[in-house]
């Protein structure tokens, strides 16, 4: 395959207008993506579903989501951001468009899984237009900015949406959903290019004993493992509370209603957009004990949930608002992994390399949103028909048999990349 390096520095002025394009595609590919979570009650009233159904529809997204990573990391290889950047515009806008309009439960997952299949290919694409047209120095930096800024798309899947689908209606809602998505997907195919010096020709198809060679190349490295697993225990419990399970927690379980709750989905979103920059500034101050960073915001994690769910009756509002904020977290903790696996992958295996490691935190998503939908109908007492506070309390107790395996497994290729840095660079320090 080839090798493409940054551009020199003369390219890089219109850098910045190519990049802020790409990362209004990811703000569009976010809100399609929790469009649903804030709109999971009344889905569920629409479709005529209970917990377990529902939860269908994350997974159908979430399950297209994680198994294209790889697929997609190596179509980006060959064909570069713009032509997967409009691909998976397109796809998401059709996806939304599909929902505005179903009435049944197959209509509306097939909508989903077009919604998962278009997010899969826009933020690994935007990724690596940061690599080619930003210095390796600001590739920390400006992977956290970029998944920091991109959790605007959940700003405007909260209350904007809300206040509309129950303002207007559960079509025109959505259709003002694809409408978004239509209008970035212009802007994209106007703006974006995948180089300083145009687009990617598309070459030969890779054999798939090209393919093979790639990933089992970008999977032996213990740095992608790392970034995997790091990826796996620090995104799901804020993902899996952003894209489906926290509203009804908040207004079923914690009696809260539609507003209060969707504000601190906002809040949420408000905070990542802030604690970010910070993870970046920690990770490029220092670089060599990232792990460390990682340990201690899902340690706070695992500790806030627990008094959440240990706490006699309803949490008061401060110890909700305290989880939003840890919870807010966790979406920039997750982008480490991302950060591994550009430090121990060249350039031209990148989309590989960071397909593989955005696996991680979705299968582990995936794994709760399932696990928390069959518990709660489980542990619903009879003959009521929504879930109380006790069955919530059961279903995100399964979080911790997730962070369990997680940390050991960072833990385990943590040590496995600092005996491969070791030998490779014996002056540096641990990762």
């Amino acid at each position: 395959m080839r090798v493409l390096t940054p551009p020199p520095a003369p390219l890089r002025s219109t850098g910045g207008l190519v990049w802020g394009v790409a990362v209004s595609a990811y703000v569009a590919a976010v809100f399609h993506r929790s469009s649903l979570g804030v709109t999971g009650v009344d889905a569920a009233h629409r479709f005529e579903v209970n917990a377990s159904a529902l939860a269908t529809f994350s997974v159908a997204q979430l399950a297209v989501y994680a198994a294209m990573q790889v697929p997609v990391g190596v179509l980006l290889d060959r064909f570069g951001s713009r032509r997967l950047l409009i691909a998976g515009g397109a796809l998401m806008v059709a996806g939304q468009l599909c929902f505005a309009v179903a009435t049944d439960v197959p209509l509306a997952i097939g909508a989903r899984v077009l919604i998962g299949l278009g997010d899969a290919m826009t933020f690994i694409s935007v990724l690596r237009i940061v690599a080619l047209w930003f210095p390796g120095r600001r590739y920390a930096m400006m992977t956290q900015l970029t998944g920091t800024l991109g959790q605007l798309g959940a700003i405007l899947g909260a209350v904007p949406l809300v206040a509309l689908l129950h303002s207007a209606g559960w079509t025109p809602a959505f259709l003002t959903a694809g409408a978004v998505g239509a209008t970035v997907l212009l802007m994209v195919v106007v703006a974006v290019r995948d180089t300083p010096g145009g687009p990617v020709p598309a070459g030969a198809a890779p054999t798939l004993t090209d393919v093979r060679r790639e990933l089992a190349a970008a999977w032996a490295q213990p740095g992608t493992r790392l970034g995997l697993w790091t990826h796996f225990v620090t995104q799901f419990s804020g993902a899996v509370f952003a894209l489906l399970w926290g509203y009804p927690f908040l207004v079923q379980g914690q009696g809260l209603s539609p507003t209060t709750a969707a504000s601190l989905l906002t809040l949420m979103t408000a905070a990542m957009l802030l604690t970010g920059p910070v993870v970046a500034h920690l990770c490029a101050r220092h670089p060599f004990h990232r792990s460390v960073l990682v340990f201690a915001i899902t340690g706070a994690t695992a500790v806030v949930w627990a008094v959440v769910l240990a706490w006699p009756g309803r949490a008061p509002g401060w110890l909700l608002v305290t989880l939003v904020l840890v919870l807010a977290v966790n979406g920039p903790a997750s982008l480490i992994g991302f950060d591994y696996a550009r430090s121990f992958n060249p350039v031209n295996r990148i989309g590989s390399a960071t397909g593989v490691v955005n696996v991680g935190g979705f299968v582990a998503s995936i794994v709760l949103v399932l696990a928390v939908g069959v518990v709660l109908d489980l542990a619903t007492p009879a003959g009521r028909a929504t879930p109380d506070l006790t069955a919530f309390r059961w279903a995100f107790a399964v979080q911790y048999v997730l962070w369990a395996l997680g940390a050991v497994q960072v833990l385990r290729y943590r040590n496995a990349a600092r005996r491969e840095l070791a030998a490779r660079t014996p002056a540096a320090t641990p990762t």
